[in-house]
Protein backbone atom coordinates (compact mmCIF):
# COMPACT_ATOMS: atom_id res chain seq x y z
CA UNK A 1 0.00 0.00 0.00
CA UNK A 2 1.15 3.08 -0.94
CA UNK A 3 1.69 5.58 2.36
CA UNK A 4 2.49 9.59 2.63
CA UNK A 5 5.38 10.86 4.76
CA UNK A 6 3.00 10.99 7.82
CA UNK A 7 2.24 7.28 7.71
CA UNK A 8 -1.49 7.13 6.53
CA UNK A 9 -2.57 6.03 3.22
CA UNK A 10 -1.94 7.99 0.31
CA UNK A 11 -5.05 9.69 -1.00
CA UNK A 12 -6.56 8.89 -4.02
CA UNK A 13 -6.05 11.24 -6.85
CA UNK A 14 -8.85 14.00 -7.54
CA UNK A 15 -11.21 12.47 -10.25
CA UNK A 16 -11.46 14.70 -13.31
CA UNK A 17 -14.76 17.10 -13.44
CA UNK A 18 -15.26 16.36 -17.16
CA UNK A 19 -14.93 12.40 -16.37
CA UNK A 20 -18.71 12.14 -16.76
CA UNK A 21 -21.63 8.95 -16.62
CA UNK A 22 -23.09 8.00 -20.03
CA UNK A 23 -26.71 9.05 -19.72
CA UNK A 24 -27.90 8.39 -23.15
CA UNK A 25 -29.77 5.79 -22.04
CA UNK A 26 -32.07 7.46 -19.78
CA UNK A 27 -35.89 8.54 -19.85
CA UNK A 28 -36.09 12.23 -19.35
CA UNK A 29 -39.72 13.46 -18.32
CA UNK A 30 -40.34 17.12 -18.71
CA UNK A 31 -43.07 17.88 -16.35
CA UNK A 32 -45.01 21.04 -17.75
CA UNK A 33 -43.61 20.13 -21.01
CA UNK A 34 -46.36 22.19 -22.81
CA UNK A 35 -44.81 25.43 -21.94
CA UNK A 36 -42.20 27.54 -23.80
CA UNK A 37 -39.60 26.09 -21.79
CA UNK A 38 -40.56 22.70 -21.57
CA UNK A 39 -41.12 22.08 -25.04
CA UNK A 40 -37.83 23.41 -25.87
CA UNK A 41 -36.06 21.15 -23.55
CA UNK A 42 -38.01 18.22 -24.92
CA UNK A 43 -37.28 19.17 -28.24
CA UNK A 44 -33.59 19.73 -27.54
CA UNK A 45 -33.39 16.51 -25.41
CA UNK A 46 -35.11 14.62 -28.12
CA UNK A 47 -33.27 15.66 -30.90
CA UNK A 48 -29.96 14.46 -29.10
CA UNK A 49 -31.54 11.13 -28.97
CA UNK A 50 -32.58 10.79 -25.54
CA UNK A 51 -35.83 9.22 -25.38
CA UNK A 52 -38.87 11.72 -23.83
CA UNK A 53 -42.02 12.22 -22.34
CA UNK A 54 -43.98 15.02 -21.63
CA UNK A 55 -46.01 15.52 -19.09
CA UNK A 56 -48.96 17.99 -18.21
CA UNK A 57 -51.99 18.12 -16.24
CA UNK A 58 -54.28 17.25 -19.46
CA UNK A 59 -52.80 14.05 -21.09
CA UNK A 60 -54.28 15.41 -24.39
CA UNK A 61 -52.37 18.25 -24.36
CA UNK A 62 -49.02 16.56 -23.35
CA UNK A 63 -49.70 14.09 -26.50
CA UNK A 64 -50.70 17.06 -28.34
CA UNK A 65 -47.48 18.75 -27.40
CA UNK A 66 -45.52 15.47 -28.11
CA UNK A 67 -46.98 15.07 -31.85
CA UNK A 68 -45.97 18.59 -32.56
CA UNK A 69 -42.72 18.62 -31.74
CA UNK A 70 -41.99 14.84 -33.70
CA UNK A 71 -38.50 13.13 -32.56
CA UNK A 72 -40.27 9.73 -31.08
CA UNK A 73 -41.78 11.98 -28.05
CA UNK A 74 -44.55 10.76 -26.08
CA UNK A 75 -46.69 12.97 -24.48
CA UNK A 76 -48.72 11.57 -21.07
CA UNK A 77 -50.15 13.08 -17.66
CA UNK A 78 -47.65 14.17 -15.17
CA UNK A 79 -48.26 10.89 -13.08
CA UNK A 80 -47.65 8.95 -16.21
CA UNK A 81 -44.40 11.12 -17.25
CA UNK A 82 -43.10 10.50 -13.71
CA UNK A 83 -43.14 7.31 -12.87
CA UNK A 84 -41.97 6.16 -16.37
CA UNK A 85 -38.97 8.57 -16.44
CA UNK A 86 -35.57 7.99 -14.94
CA UNK A 87 -34.76 11.88 -14.87
CA UNK A 88 -37.57 14.42 -13.93
CA UNK A 89 -36.95 18.00 -15.40
CA UNK A 90 -39.45 20.39 -13.39
CA UNK A 91 -40.43 23.52 -15.42
CA UNK A 92 -43.53 24.51 -14.30
CA UNK A 93 -44.77 28.17 -13.87
CA UNK A 94 -43.59 29.38 -10.40
CA UNK A 95 -47.18 29.74 -9.34
CA UNK A 96 -48.83 26.21 -9.98
CA UNK A 97 -44.38 24.64 -8.34
CA UNK A 98 -45.60 23.52 -4.78
CA UNK A 99 -48.60 21.87 -5.99
CA UNK A 100 -47.60 19.94 -8.86
CA UNK A 101 -44.87 18.44 -6.32
CA UNK A 102 -47.06 17.74 -3.59
CA UNK A 103 -49.60 15.76 -6.20
CA UNK A 104 -46.40 13.82 -7.18
CA UNK A 105 -44.45 12.87 -4.28
CA UNK A 106 -45.12 9.24 -4.58
CA UNK A 107 -44.30 9.04 -8.30
CA UNK A 108 -41.09 10.77 -7.94
CA UNK A 109 -39.61 8.64 -5.21
CA UNK A 110 -35.98 7.86 -5.63
CA UNK A 111 -36.15 10.18 -8.49
CA UNK A 112 -33.59 12.15 -9.99
CA UNK A 113 -34.90 15.55 -10.12
CA UNK A 114 -33.84 18.91 -12.24
CA UNK A 115 -35.81 21.83 -11.15
CA UNK A 116 -35.11 24.71 -13.34
CA UNK A 117 -37.75 26.87 -12.57
CA UNK A 118 -37.10 30.16 -11.65
CA UNK A 119 -39.26 32.39 -9.51
CA UNK A 120 -40.63 36.02 -10.88
CA UNK A 121 -42.31 38.83 -10.04
CA UNK A 122 -43.08 41.23 -12.67
CA UNK A 123 -44.09 45.27 -12.94
CA UNK A 124 -43.77 48.45 -14.78
CA UNK A 125 -39.89 48.27 -14.15
CA UNK A 126 -39.40 44.83 -15.62
CA UNK A 127 -38.84 41.58 -13.98
CA UNK A 128 -37.44 40.95 -10.25
CA UNK A 129 -36.60 38.06 -8.02
CA UNK A 130 -38.88 36.52 -5.77
CA UNK A 131 -37.49 34.66 -2.80
CA UNK A 132 -39.20 31.53 -1.49
CA UNK A 133 -39.79 30.86 2.11
CA UNK A 134 -37.36 27.96 1.87
CA UNK A 135 -34.90 30.04 0.26
CA UNK A 136 -35.18 28.91 -3.72
CA UNK A 137 -37.43 26.99 -6.03
CA UNK A 138 -34.92 24.38 -5.78
CA UNK A 139 -34.54 24.24 -2.10
CA UNK A 140 -38.76 24.04 -1.64
CA UNK A 141 -38.78 21.00 -3.93
CA UNK A 142 -36.05 19.16 -2.31
CA UNK A 143 -38.19 20.17 1.11
CA UNK A 144 -41.40 18.66 -0.92
CA UNK A 145 -39.87 15.87 -2.10
CA UNK A 146 -37.93 14.32 0.79
CA UNK A 147 -37.34 11.02 -0.59
CA UNK A 148 -36.42 12.39 -4.66
CA UNK A 149 -32.90 13.25 -5.63
CA UNK A 150 -33.13 17.32 -6.38
CA UNK A 151 -31.03 18.88 -8.10
CA UNK A 152 -31.53 22.39 -10.30
CA UNK A 153 -30.28 23.46 -13.77
CA UNK A 154 -31.40 24.89 -17.00
CA UNK A 155 -32.52 27.90 -15.41
CA UNK A 156 -30.71 30.50 -18.11
CA UNK A 157 -32.00 29.10 -21.65
CA UNK A 158 -34.13 30.82 -24.19
CA UNK A 159 -37.04 28.85 -24.99
CA UNK A 160 -37.44 30.41 -27.95
CA UNK A 161 -33.57 29.89 -29.10
CA UNK A 162 -34.59 26.10 -27.78
CA UNK A 163 -37.43 26.01 -30.17
CA UNK A 164 -35.86 27.08 -33.07
CA UNK A 165 -35.26 24.27 -35.51
CA UNK A 166 -33.05 26.40 -37.47
CA UNK A 167 -30.40 26.07 -34.12
CA UNK A 168 -28.23 23.48 -34.81
CA UNK A 169 -26.27 24.52 -31.00
CA UNK A 170 -27.16 26.24 -28.17
CA UNK A 171 -23.95 28.24 -27.50
CA UNK A 172 -24.14 28.52 -23.32
CA UNK A 173 -23.49 26.80 -20.21
CA UNK A 174 -25.54 25.16 -17.55
CA UNK A 175 -25.36 26.14 -13.84
CA UNK A 176 -25.54 22.77 -11.84
CA UNK A 177 -26.47 22.95 -8.26
CA UNK A 178 -27.02 20.05 -6.02
CA UNK A 179 -26.18 17.78 -2.54
CA UNK A 180 -24.58 14.52 -3.87
CA UNK A 181 -21.90 14.71 -6.76
CA UNK A 182 -22.92 11.48 -8.34
CA UNK A 183 -26.41 13.50 -9.34
CA UNK A 184 -25.05 16.72 -10.51
CA UNK A 185 -22.18 15.32 -12.76
CA UNK A 186 -25.33 13.00 -13.93
CA UNK A 187 -27.27 16.40 -14.63
CA UNK A 188 -24.10 17.71 -16.23
CA UNK A 189 -24.03 14.95 -18.70
CA UNK A 190 -27.33 15.11 -19.68
CA UNK A 191 -26.51 19.19 -20.50
CA UNK A 192 -23.74 17.82 -22.42
CA UNK A 193 -25.49 15.71 -24.69
CA UNK A 194 -27.13 18.89 -26.17
CA UNK A 195 -24.68 20.32 -29.21
CA UNK A 196 -23.00 23.55 -27.93
CA UNK A 197 -24.16 23.05 -24.05
CA UNK A 198 -21.94 22.62 -20.93
CA UNK A 199 -23.22 21.37 -17.67
CA UNK A 200 -20.85 23.22 -14.67
CA UNK A 201 -21.24 22.12 -11.30
CA UNK A 202 -22.01 25.67 -9.24
CA UNK A 203 -22.58 24.68 -6.18
CA UNK A 204 -25.10 23.06 -3.26
CA UNK A 205 -28.53 23.78 -3.51
CA UNK A 206 -28.38 26.92 -0.52
CA UNK A 207 -26.86 28.44 -3.42
CA UNK A 208 -29.80 28.24 -5.99
CA UNK A 209 -31.31 31.49 -5.54
CA UNK A 210 -29.14 33.87 -6.70
CA UNK A 211 -28.85 31.41 -9.62
CA UNK A 212 -32.39 31.73 -10.18
CA UNK A 213 -32.38 35.37 -9.68
CA UNK A 214 -30.13 35.94 -12.24
CA UNK A 215 -32.85 35.13 -14.85
CA UNK A 216 -34.31 38.55 -14.01
CA UNK A 217 -31.30 40.20 -15.05
CA UNK A 218 -30.78 37.89 -18.49
CA UNK A 219 -34.40 39.75 -19.09
CA UNK A 220 -33.43 42.90 -18.70
CA UNK A 221 -30.53 42.42 -21.21
CA UNK A 222 -32.51 40.38 -23.49
CA UNK A 223 -34.95 43.58 -23.92
CA UNK A 224 -31.95 46.18 -24.00
CA UNK A 225 -30.66 44.67 -26.46
CA UNK A 226 -32.92 42.61 -28.83
CA UNK A 227 -31.17 39.28 -27.97
CA UNK A 228 -31.64 35.56 -26.33
CA UNK A 229 -28.94 35.77 -23.85
CA UNK A 230 -27.54 32.95 -21.77
CA UNK A 231 -24.30 32.20 -20.14
CA UNK A 232 -20.74 31.35 -20.47
CA UNK A 233 -18.24 30.40 -17.74
CA UNK A 234 -14.84 31.77 -18.35
CA UNK A 235 -11.19 29.79 -17.48
CA UNK A 236 -13.12 26.39 -17.05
Amino acid sequence: MTTNDKGGAAKPPAKDPWDLPDVSGLTIGVLGGTGPQGRGLAYRFARAGQKVIIGSRAADRAKTAADELGHGIEGADNAECARRSDVVIVAVPWDGHAKTLQSLRDELTSKLVIDCVNPLGFDKKGAYALKPEEGSAAEQAAALLPESRVTAAFHHLSAVLLQDEAIEEIDTDVLVLGEARADTDLVQALAGRIPGMRGIFAGRLRNAHQVESLVANLISVNRRYKAHAGLRTTDV
